[in-house]
């Protein structure tokens, strides 16, 4: 008998410290719409009509400097911001990286939305970081961005379509570059030209009439230059979903640019793990990933 008292007043201590943990976690979070007075080509007045921006700050003695911009998957229908949205800004706020989530515009949001809307709101989020870099604690130089399936066609547009600063808006943060310094694409969607082309993610990105030149400007491996930032990938040859050759041609593009990249392709995994938590050899990516960046000199605190 006193041994299972022992052990339930263990668990119970275990439940309170998990729950505190994650009651700080929340309380450092905020959410911030990314155009106050609202979004250009917004269609309506609902929440889905705004995108925004949840800020994750690492404790400031862990800090590094660095930040992702993050772009949760969901074939540009929905967006699956829990676990590979706020999990995956807890992980970086874990080794001194801020986080922060983009609730971008899709299909489904809202009054509905296809291209430009997700770039836009994406490329917004990494100029209002930049811009305000100094207020969060990161460094201009070093905000990269991540994405998730097609968060992870979203992420390589941004890495392949961007501006080094508008020089015809008076919007202090539209004047900033939208370049992100690093990318990284965890079973993301690449190519709408090739056979292996996610259907879904397609038409509700680009509407199932879209003209050829627009979808081969929207096929990332064929825009890939030398001014795309270092790449980190991530595929599985199991993934049915997205096939990891959306993952190899990107990263042969890289490789013909000279962009530095990394690739990792594991046998087993199905589509949407996000941090792989339970999927075998996969699930080894969040550390691989993180010596990626520290062996980039990305998490050298300043």
């Amino acid at each position: 008998m006193k041994a299972n008292v022992a052990g339930s007043l263990i668990m119970v201590a275990i439940a309170v410290t998990l729950t505190t943990q994650v009651f700080a976690q929340a309380q450092t979070a905020r959410t911030e719409l990314l155009w106050p007075a609202g979004a250009p080509g917004a269609k309506g007045d609902a929440d889905g009509d705004k995108p925004s921006i949840t800020i994750y700050l690492p404790a400031k003695e862990k800090a590094t400097g660095a930040a992702v911009v993050i772009c949760p998957g969901g074939g540009y229908g929905h967006l699956a911001s829990d676990h590979e949205g706020h999990q995956i800004a807890q992980w970086l706020n874990s080794f001194g990286v801020a986080g922060f989530i983009v609730k971008y515009r899709h299909r489904n949001s809202g009054a509905g939305y296809g291209h430009p809307a997700p770039l836009t709101d994406a490329q917004r989020a990494i100029s209002t970081v930049r811009t305000r870099a100094a207020e969060f604690g990161v460094d201009p130089a070093r905000i990269g961005i991540l994405g998730f399936s097609a968060g992870g066609h979203l992420a390589s547009t941004a890495a392949t379509h961007f501006h080094t600063g508008r020089t015809d808006t008076d919007d202090v943060i539209d004047r900033v570059s939208c370049r992100p310094d690093f990318a990284v694409l965890v079973y993301p969607v690449i190519s709408l030209t090739e056979w292996f082309t996610h259907q879904g993610s397609k038409n509700n990105l680009l509407g199932k009439d879209a003209d050829e030149a627009l979808v081969r400007k929207f096929s990332n491996e064929l825009q890939v230059t030398p001014q795309t930032p270092p790449t980190f990938l991530l595929a599985t040859h199991e993934d049915t979903a997205v096939p990891a050759e959306n993952s190899v041609y990107f990263f042969l593009a890289l490789r013909k640019a000279k962009v530095p990249a990394e690739m990792h392709v594991f046998e087993k995994g199905p589509h949407g793990f996000g941090l792989g938590a339970n999927v075998g050899a996969a699930g080894s990516w969040p550390g691989l990933c993180e010596k990626w960046m520290r062996g980039r000199g990305l998490l050298e605190k300043p």
